[in-house]
């Protein structure tokens, strides 16, 4: 099986590829071997690495910097994933694409399953939203991803900004009125690694039965200010010497250009349901990227 790796230089690209490096022969493609904002050179070199699988990690994913650079967004996570939707579907290979909490307001109490109609806040959550829409209108053989508050080991990432700004400052303000369910990178490819591995085998049946969007998050939730302790709780004595305070703040004392929703967790369900996949708790998943980092730092 030849798997294309897209976004091979992020956080979950380079776990991705790491994952699948057992299941076929991997093209790992970085951001500087292929522009998504660039139509014509996007299928042209799509063409010159035919795939049997895609593994579409690339996305612009600045949610603040997207409200001015709209056009960039929307090129690079709604106009880029409906060519590579189109061109798997003319060459009868699976797309794998990973979308986003932020296509929904967060206004619902409840968590979001894929039933729920999207309405996102802001640029970001609007581009992931269409890219989701151009996919399904290509047709062909998908899997959509929706997942919330990534993070892993390397990378930029909400996590690795916490070790950092742990060892530059004795306080931190962080926001805690926005719930969600933090996903590790491992966590991810591990669970897209096992359905694109059943698919393969045909254990899912024909492609109608199992073609379509899925939520895939680690199951439990918890606010930024939440995670950022634990985060502390954990790095204390190994990653980091001292431990900052963490002043718990609401939305509205850290104001920033693109609204973000107050809710953002999301009911993996579906995904159980289908496939017999489920990640691990949050806590038990940011257990094994902390000692990744220990040992890494070791």
């Amino acid at each position: 099986m030849r798997i294309l790796v897209l976004g091979a230089g992020g956080q979950l690209g380079q776990e991705l590829a790491r994952q699948f490096a057992g299941v076929g022969e991997v093209m790992a493609c970085g951001h500087q071997d292929l522009d998504l904002a660039d139509v014509a050179h996007l299928r042209t070199r799509l063409k010159q690495m035919p795939a049997d699988v895609v593994l579409n990690a690339a996305a612009y994913t600045a949610v603040d910097r997207a409200e001015a650079e709209p056009d960039l967004a929307m090129a690079i996570n709604a106009v880029a994933p409906r060519i590579l939707a189109e061109v798997c579907a003319n060459a009868g290979a699976l797309l794998v694409h990973y979308s986003t909490d932020y296509v929904f307001d967060g206004r619902k109490s409840e968590p979001w399953s894929e039933k729920d109609i999207p309405n996102p806040l802001n640029v970001y959550g609007v581009s992931k939203l269409a890219g989701e829409q151009g996919i399904r209108q290509a047709g062909g053989r998908f899997l959509i991803f929706r997942t919330s508050w990534v993070y892993g080991p390397t990378g930029k990432n909400f996590l690795r900004s916490m070790l950092r700004l742990g060892q530059e400052r004795e306080r931190l303000s962080i926001v805690d009125d926005q719930i969600g369910a933090p996903t590790s990178t491992l966590e991810l490819a591990r669970a897209t690694r096992a359905i694109v591995e059943g698919v393969a085998n045909g254990e899912f049946g024909p492609e109608q039965q199992w073609t379509g969007l899925y939520h895939m998050t680690c199951s439990g939730s918890v606010s930024w200010c939440g995670f950022a302790r634990t985060i502390f709780s954990s790095a204390s004595g190994t990653l980091l010497e001292r431990v900052p305070d963490v002043l718990p703040i609401p939305t509205s004392a850290y104001p920033s250009p693109a609204g973000r929703p107050a809710n953002s967790i999301l009911s993996n369900d579906k995904l159980e349901k289908q496939f017999g996949v489920r990640l691990s708790g949050w806590q038990t998943a940011l257990d094994e990227v902390m000692d990744s980092l220990r040992s890494t730092k070791g």
